[in-house]
């Protein structure tokens, strides 16, 4: 097993992967389909200890899936950036667990020094609002004593291992490119999992600091990386949580939304685009001919053609708005008027206002599944476009912003761990403070509110 393999950024192929998906789509298959029996793959090469993976989606490539759909969509690219955006709120805050001391332990202002708190709340915000689930990797000191890094794990290319059958614990994350099949041992970052109800407890009793279950200190293990699972519960969903807001691509909306975008498209390369008519009268050739002493008939069809192109581009154009066409005619023995060139106007109405209620519908229906009013995000459909006050966004800002709580509290927990291990508990507390935005009678545009519940006042004027 490859020790050294650390976080990639692996190329992925959207436009195959994509296209793929919305073939399965327009077959009427489920693409994202909540069964997760499928069959534990082995890796190639790896020790009997180790039970295989178990595949996620049934071709082992629904995030890449989702990743792909999600980057064909305005809306739902849009969403997503919203909701890591809000998810992140005011970022990590660090800071001593006495209100306005400083934090003088070394050991922290070392620790915080060199892992970027900022770059990996950002990691976990993204994962955690595409996936429902991260992956943090704790890096133990040599001696085994100390925490001394935190890194993220894409989730793309994070796997879990089958469960221990007699516990029901997974026990390892394998990391690797699945987009290119299934890799073998060589190319696999396997690491060890804590116990997804107890990280702290499990770490310290595989360190033989605590007792374990039968009441013995454990040998210490010479393992020193180990990794944390922190997911928002789903039921059903062991492995790999099936997010609510993927409901949208079983339901049709999303393949409604392309299915429009890609008719409109149709319609504008293929559809009716003749929009002048211009009759010629015959005798306008004929005077065209004399007045420029034409004779030669390849000279005449050549004059012909030219005069067409004059005229098609003096109908199209920007620069030939305004612009007037002059053209004769004459009065037969008859009385009837008798044109030289008549341009006749075929369709004068403007293209491209079909299916709009359509598009506003499913555009709203994603933001729903997204978990997002429209109005934050700028698809509002229907006949109140704009409609709402200031004081409505705001508020539904904040409500957005608290919601996110329990979820900046699963993805702090790492935190918790590295904190309680290295007995820093008098030296440095985390917290998750939101954004709230304020009216301008409070001399502030916004406050931050701490989502640490035992905090008693904790805000802070931006």
């Amino acid at each position: 097993m490859n020790q050294q393999f650390d976080q990639q950024v692996f190329e992925i192929p959207v436009d195959e992967i994509a296209a793929r998906a919305l073939d399965k789509i327009n077959e009427g298959v489920t693409v994202f389909d909540i069964d997760q029996s499928q069959t534990p793959t082995r890796v190639s090469g790896a020790p009997d200890s180790f039970r295989g993976f178990v595949p996620w989606g049934d071709d082992n490539l629904r995030p890449n899936n989702v990743l792909a759909l999600r980057r064909n969509d305005e809306v739902m690219s849009s969403n997503i950036f919203f909701n890591i955006l809000s998810g992140y709120g005011a970022g990590l805050k660090i800071e001593h667990p006495e209100e306005g001391k400083k934090i003088t332990n070394k050991e922290v202002l070392t620790f915080f020094k060199y892992n970027r708190p900022v770059k990996y709340w950002l990691e976990q915000q993204t994962d955690i609002k595409h996936f429902f689930f991260t992956v943090t990797v704790l890096i133990l000191s040599g001696d085994g004593k100390k925490i001394v890094k935190i890194k993220h794990k894409d989730a793309t290319y994070c796997r879990f291992e089958t469960c221990n059958k007699k516990t029901g614990r997974i026990e390892h994350v394998y990391f690797a490119n699945f987009e290119k099949g299934t890799p073998v041992w060589d190319d696999c970052e396997v690491i060890e999992l804590l116990d997804e109800s107890d990280p702290l407890g499990d770490l310290e009793m595989r360190m033989g600091i605590i007792p374990n279950e039968e009441g013995k200190n454990n040998t210490p293990t010479t393992v020193r990386k180990f990794a944390m699972r922190n997911a928002i519960p789903i039921p059903g969903n062991k492995y790999y949580p099936f997010p609510y807001s993927w409901a949208v691509f079983n339901s049709g909306w999303y393949d409604i939304k392309q299915l429009i975008a890609e008719g409109k498209k149709i319609k504008f390369k293929n559809g009716l685009v003749i929009k002048y008519q211009v009759e010629i009268n015959k005798s306008y050739w004929d005077n065209v001919f004399r007045d420029e002493n034409i004779t030669d008939p390849k000279k005449q069809v050549e004059r012909v053609k030219a005069e067409k192109e004059n005229i098609k581009s003096f109908l199209t154009g920007i620069v030939n708005a305004g612009k007037v066409w002059f053209s004769g005619f004459y009065v037969d023995p008859n009385g009837k008027e008798n044109s030289m060139i008549r341009i006749n106007v075929i369709n004068p109405t403007k293209e491209g206002g079909d299916w709009i209620e359509d598009t506003e519908e499913a555009s709203n229906m994603e933001c729903y599944a997204d978990g997002i009013h429209p109005s934050l995000i700028g698809a509002v459909p229907g006949k109140s476009k704009g409609g709402m006050s200031g004081s409505d966004k705001r508020e539904l800002f904040t409500i957005k912003q608290a919601l996110d709580v329990p979820i900046r509290q699963i993805l702090a927990e790492p935190y918790f761990v590295i904190i309680n291990y290295n007995g820093w508990e008098n030296d440095v507390k985390i917290d998750t403070p939101f954004m709230q935005l304020t009216t301008l009678d409070e001399g502030t545009s916004a406050k931050t509110k701490t989502a640490d519940p035992n905090a008693n006042q904790d805000n802070q004027d931006n």
